[in-house]
């Protein structure tokens, strides 16, 4: 047998990290799905996009600046960094708060659910913000055991509040919402009482550090919102020129991208504290070389993925979503979805490259160019040939726009090209399978 330990590093975590969220919050999702109304379930839906929406904010304005500048500092620039990042996110987090309590004063819905959103939204965003401090710092230090921990408390207690509610048949939106604040607060508590969330650092906060890491912020705020923008626009365009039918079908192949979202995820969590590090170095060929082996290998492992799902798509859809979509345009809709599956991960990384090296701005207008591309894309297409195809093509040329300008604005401050990012992710997978190889031989104790 071998032994499981000597496979267990910093990337299998990060993939779990990355996987357990989605996974978990799945099937919490599937469980309310059959157990509230769907009025209910309607409105849980609002309040968690709401969340999300408030947290894109957060994420943008706090946690790429917080790593940037906390990974491979000395320890008393460090807490000047995190002290300030707590300085940051509770005015950040304060300005919502504030503004949900306003209309919570100001607005009277008929809906005793809408009440009960505005009503907890600020109070449940407030109870998020040291978990969240506490995930982005342990992220810097690459502690991701940690961060995997964190994320099953968060998450498993929310199942097991969902399932005990659903137990005792007391499940319904406001149960909900008080079990989803229960998990957030408690788990914040933990990270204050371990002291992962770092909060002593306050003391620590300097204007000039926080203004440095709220210009910063300001830019990968934007890059967040129009990358949510992205990703929803497809939806809206759908929305408004097809049958709605047909956004279930448009959805199905959009939600499998998820799976190629979690090795992504997990490569940009491992690589972000290395990039940073290498900057604050002064090591612009380290910066690239890690560049290059992140997109690289994962450009490379998805390629085979990819061609897999391409050949696959018919039985997947059938098996995950039933009979009646799998001879619906959501097959072949997937397929053109893997035709630039390969382009992901290089997009990402260079996005990813083009803040740590402080050209937040470059990532934004990147993202910005890919919005622009794909919505002129969506009407264009869907002008010239009435169809949902036309969306999905409209997609490739959506990141190719973005590879190309991500590639242009790096090129300018690293040296590296797109045949290096291939051969240098085909020696990264040949080492990581040789490694893997060897550490899974079973250890032979020889007899004297």
């Amino acid at each position: 047998m071998p032994d499981l330990r000597k496979l267990v590093n910093k990337h299998t975590i990060s993939l779990a990290t990355s996987a357990a969220m989605p996974v978990i919050g799945m099937l919490v999702l599937s469980l309310m799905a059959h157990n509230l109304t769907a009025p209910e379930f309607g409105n849980y839906i609002f309040l968690l996009i709401t969340i999300l929406l408030a947290d894109t904010f957060r994420n943008g304005f706090v946690q790429t600046s917080l790593i940037k500048f906390y990974a491979g500092t000395s320890k008393k620039t460090a807490a000047e960094v995190a002290g300030s990042a707590w300085y940051v996110g509770i005015m950040q987090t304060l300005v919502f708060v504030s503004i949900d309590a306003v209309v919570y004063f100001i607005y009277r819905s008929k809906s005793p659910d809408t009440e009960t959103t505005i009503q907890w939204f600020g109070i449940i965003y407030l109870s998020t913000l040291p978990g969240a401090i506490a995930s982005y710092l342990l992220q810097a230090e690459e502690k991701f055991g940690r961060m995997l921990l964190l994320q099953v408390i968060n998450q498993g207690l929310f199942f097991i509040f969902i399932v005990t509610l659903i137990l005792l048949h007391k499940i319904n939106f406001q149960t909900a919402v008080y079990g989803y604040f229960a998990a957030s607060a408690i788990t914040s508590v933990f990270t204050v009482l371990n002291g992962w969330s770092k909060i002593k650092t306050l003391r620590f906060r300097t204007k000039e550090t926080a203004s440095k890491l709220a210009h910063f912020g300001k830019f990968s705020v934007g890059t967040s919102i129009s990358s949510y923008l992205l990703r929803s626009s497809d939806t809206f365009i759908i929305k408004l020129m097809f049958n709605p039918a047909l956004l279930a079908v448009y959805y199905i192949p959009q939600r499998l991208m998820e799976i190629f979202e979690i090795p992504m995820r997990a490569g940009v969590a491992v690589a972000l504290p290395e990039l940073s590090a290498a900057v604050h170095k002064g090591k612009e060929g380290e910066v690239a070389s890690i560049m290059k082996r992140y997109a690289g290998m994962l450009t490379v492992t998805l390629i085979p993925i990819a061609i897999a799902a391409f050949l696959l798509a018919k039985i997947v859809i059938e098996i995950l979503f039933g009979t009646k979509y799998h001879e619906t345009e959501a097959v072949n809709i997937f397929r053109l979805f893997m035709c630039y599956v390969m382009l992901m991960p290089i997009d990402r990384f260079f996005g990813v490259t083009l803040d740590i090296i402080n050209k937040p701005h470059l990532n934004m207008l990147k993202v910005i160019i890919m919005l622009i591309v794909n919505v002129a894309g969506d009407f264009i297409g869907i002008w010239l040939f009435h169809s949902l195809y036309a969306v999905a093509v409209a997609s490739l040329f959506t990141f190719f726009s973005g590879v190309i300008f991500g590639y242009w604005a790096l090129k300018k401050h690293l040296k590296f090209t797109v045949k290096d990012i291939f051969s240098l992710g085909v020696q990264e997978i040949k080492r990581v399978v040789s490694n893997f190889l060897e550490k899974s031989k079973p250890e032979h104790n020889s007899v004297q």
